[in-house]
């Protein structure tokens, strides 16, 4: 492979499960706290797009899995991407991979569930370059600069790699390699915490969200104090922020619409004439739905050279619960069976001819086809026209940009609030009465979410109660219940539900009074107890459960005395 005979090679010592904190950490492990790799791909006459570069040189690719980047960091050879291109991607990663890091798992599990990472795919940013060039034989000189991670931080990234990209290109290898050496030496990404983050002399500068942070109407409270070490050059809003108005500004009268398709998990196609279109409308769409974690595939850039290209595109089943953003023409032919296709158009500067009206999919023959939604779908909700003219008044008053995005944001983010509370609310009335929760018996178990129970109350308890659109409510909560997005939300407030009765249970067993307990107990009872208390102990550690820690120390002194109360070999047995 060109290119890599100078990369220094790190012979690593430990695993690469390590935590963040080991006293023995080896260059590139602050690295992959943020990145997996960087590669550069470039265009080859015999082989086509090539890995030219993956560095840092230990980190390893399969071949599907450097075929799938190759593919995906050049745009379509009809889109006449000249000049600098940025956009991303996102890919599979090949079975039996091992899941991320245990500092990986940390930081994850410390961040708001709709920009957590997974352990099955790799985010790609990528920062294309094309220009004539006389020299090569094929007239064009032809190269990108992809960063690999597992976390979809798409504001930062995509930060990161306009300001590393263009130092490649003019300075080479070593750039690459002292950028990744300035990245070796950031700090963890720390939820609720701001970071200064320095490469190339300069300093981005963002705050890590964080689970607890409360957001209420466009506004995130419990923000750290910014206290920067060092002057920060660049300040970034936020860490995983889109534009939305830029990619939706073509289709604005059906994008409440959107909203529900992305809700519901629906197929859905977004077509556009460049990937860094594509890209960030695919972005746009699955944030539609924030705070709640878009749960099925999605693909902000996609090609036919894929690896689940056949998988996606088959006519003889139902298509997928994946949204797909593509350029190539092909796609038009290929996927008009779809129910739902996005034809993004230039951005306006009036509103024109037929702006409202919804397309028939059928109608849809190649992407020259008008903006337009592609669709038979029916709303639940009624159309809200408010925002709408609010939108439409923004662009003849020449609104900028940055606003009209604060306003649809807000927008998506109450009706989001408003479809979650409900079902917040019948949540918490699954859980067990505090008053059931006995030291001497077993956690109690949240009870199942029965939908038909649920449904009965969306009549008198419903989102009407916090937002004015009103509709078929009960009826998209019924799509709903049939997507990932449900199952995704509901696995998660089941498990968080759960940890919150075992610190309960915790706490219940702290402050009993176990001396007493134990005087008319047979031996057996007791050792029994004594091993279901450090189980739940040890429990409580490894899940980082927020427990009284008084209460912690006063149930081990209660261990010990109820230790010493025991015949002495049993004593041994329990204290080695």
């Amino acid at each position: 492979m060109a290119g890599t005979k100078e990369e220094p090679v790190f012979h690593r010592e430990k695993s690469p499960d390590d935590g963040p904190q080991s006293p023995t950490m080896l260059p590139w492990d602050r690295f992959s706290n943020w990145l997996y790799c960087a590669c550069v791909v470039t265009f080859d006459l015999e082989l086509g797009q090539a890995m030219e570069l993956i560095y840092p040189s230990h980190v390893k690719l399969t071949d599907a899995e450097k075929a799938n980047i190759c593919y995906l960091s050049f745009p379509d050879s009809n889109s006449g991407c000249m000049g600098d291109t940025q956009f991303n991607f996102r890919i599979r990663q090949s079975p039996g991979r091992k899941p991320g890091n245990k500092s990986f798992i940390s930081i994850n599990k410390e961040l708001p569930v709709s920009i957590q990472g997974d352990n099955a795919h790799y985010c790609g940013f990528v920062y294309f370059r094309q220009t004539k060039d006389k020299s090569i034989r094929r007239g064009y000189f032809q190269k990108s600069v992809v960063l690999i991670s597992r976390f979809p931080f798409v504001a930062l990234f995509s930060e990161l790699i306009s300001i590393l990209a263009p130092e490649y290109f003019d300075n080479g290898e070593p750039s690459l390699e002292a950028a990744c050496h300035d990245i070796d030496q950031w700090p963890a990404p720390c939820s609720g915490e701001t970071v200064n983050l320095p490469i190339f002399g300069t300093v981005l500068q963002v705050r890590i969200p964080s689970r607890s942070d409360k957001v209420l109407l466009g506004q995130v409270t419990n923000k750290s104090p910014v206290v920067p070490m060092i002057p920060a050059h660049v300040i970034l809003p936020s860490l995983c922020e889109v534009d939305i108005f830029s990619g939706f500004q073509s289709i604005l009268p059906h994008i409440q619409m959107m909203w529900e398709l992305v809700l519901t998990g629906e197929p859905l196609v977004a077509m556009a004439a460049s990937p860094s279109v594509t890209s960030s409308t695919v972005q746009a769409l699955i944030s539609l739905i924030s705070p709640l974690k878009y749960c099925s595939d999605y693909r902000p850039y996609f090609t036919i050279h894929d690896s689940e290209f056949k998988e996606y595109t088959t006519k003889t089943q139902a298509p997928p619960s994946v949204i797909l953003g593509v350029t190539n023409p092909f796609f038009a032919k290929t996927l008009q069976h779809w129910p739902h296709i996005i034809r993004i158009g230039e951005m306006m500067t009036q509103t024109p001819k037929g702006f409202n009206k919804l397309k028939k999919a059928s109608s849809l023959k190649t992407l020259d086809s008008k903006p337009g939604v592609y669709t038979r779908y029916k709303p639940f909700l009624n159309k809200d026209k408010a925002i709408l003219k609010r939108l439409i008044k923004g662009i003849q008053t020449k609104r900028p940009v940055e606003a009209q995005n604060a306003i649809l944001r807000r927008y998506f983010l109450e009706i989001t609030q408003s479809f979650i509370i409900p079902l917040e609310r019948y949540m918490a009335s699954l859980m067990p009465l505090q008053r059931n929760i006995s030291p001497h018996k077993s956690p109690p178990v949240l009870r199942p979410f029965d939908i038909e129970e649920f449904l009965k109350t969306v009549e008198h308890s419903g989102p009407q109660l916090t937002s004015g659109i009103k509709g078929d409510w009960q009826g998209l909560y019924q799509r709903f219940f049939r997507s990932s997005n449900f199952e995704g939300w509901y696995k998660f407030r089941q498990h968080e539900v759960n940890q919150k009765l075992q610190v309960l249970h915790l706490e219940a067993i702290c402050e009993a009074n176990l001396l007493d307990w134990i005087q008319d107990k047979q031996e057996v009872e007791i050792v029994d107890l004594i091993l279901r208390i450090r189980e739940k102990l040890t429990f409580a550690t490894n899940n980082n459960l927020v427990v009284n820690m008084e209460n912690v120390n006063k149930l081990q002194k209660h261990l010990q005395g109820i230790i010493s109360s025991l015949p002495e070999d049993l004593q041994s047995v329990l204290k080695s």
